[in-house]
C-alpha cells in the first residue's frame, strides 16, 4: 500500500490524515457514512488498499477507499493525456496563383484540411502578377473553391478581400450555422481554361495598351 512520501504533493494517505473522523466511500464508490479515522484506516487495510482524502475542506473530509499506487498512475495518465493535447494555434498561410490548376488547389485543400485538424487557422492568399489582379473574380472563385470542399470542418472566419497585391481569406476550425449563406462562387474551382482565358485577356489588353 504505497504512501505519500513526505513534502510531496497530493491528497493525505492513511496516517496524514489526522482529523478525527472521516465520510467514507467505498473502492465500489458506495457511501459507508461518518466513521472514526482509525475505523476508516483499520477499514481500508483489511481490504488492502489506501484511505485517500479527495475532499480535505468537507466537514467532515471526504475520503475514499482505494488503491493509491492504481489511482496515482490513473491521474499522472489524465495529465499527460492532457498535456498531449495542449498546443498553441497557429495561423497557417497557403499561397495560390491565378493560374493554379485544379490538381494543385486540391493539394492546398488537403493541407488547408491538415491544418484545421491539427486546431490552426488558415489562412489562404491568392497573389497577383501584373494585370492579374484585374481579374479579382478568378481568386476569389479559387478561395471558395477551397473554402467549399472544407464546410465539414471550417468556417470562413475572414471573408475573400483584396490587400495589396493579392486575395485573402481565413478559415478556422467550425461548422457552419444551419441556414449560413454559402461562400459566393464556391461551387467548384476555376479550371485550367479558366486561367488560360484570363491570361489570355491580359496580355491582349497589355498588347493593346501599348498601341
Amino acid at each position: 500500500m504505497p504512501q505519500r512520501p513526505p513534502g510531496q504533493s497530493g491528497p493525505r494517505v492513511d496516517d496524514q490524515i489526522r482529523v478525527p473522523e472521516v465520510r467514507v466511500i467505498d473502492e465500489n464508490g458506495e457511501q459507508v457514512g461518518v466513521l472514526a479515522t482509525s475505523e476508516a484506516l483499520e477499514m481500508a487495510r483489511s481490504r488492502e488498499l489506501n484511505l485517500v482524502e479527495v475532499a480535505p475542506n468537507a466537514v467532515p473530509p471526504v475520503c475514499r477507499i482505494l488503491d493509491y499506487g492504481k489511482f496515482k498512475y490513473e491521474e499522472e495518465k489524465k495529465e499527460r493525456a492532457a498535456k498531449k493535447h495542449q498546443h498553441t494555434s497557429e495561423l497557417k498561410e497557403l499561397r495560390l496563383r491565378p493560374r493554379t490548376d485544379d490538381h494543385d488547389l486540391q493539394v492546398r485543400a488537403r493541407a488547408a484540411r491538415r491544418f484545421l485538424e491539427e486546431g490552426h487557422k488558415v489562412r489562404l492568399v491568392v497573389r497577383f502578377r501584373g494585370r492579374e489582379s484585374t481579374h479579382p473574380e478568378v481568386a476569389r472563385a479559387q478561395i471558395n473553391a477551397i473554402a467549399e470542399s472544407l464546410t465539414d470542418i471550417a468556417v470562413v472566419e475572414r471573408a475573400p478581400e483584396m490587400e495589396g497585391r493579392g486575395m485573402y481569406a481565413i478559415l478556422a476550425r467550425g461548422k457552419p450555422r444551419e441556414g449560413a449563406a454559402r461562400p459566393v462562387g464556391a461551387r467548384q474551382a476555376p479550371s485550367t481554361n479558366s486561367a488560360n482565358a484570363m491570361t489570355a485577356t491580359t496580355a491582349t489588353e497589355a498588347t493593346a495598351s501599348a498601341s
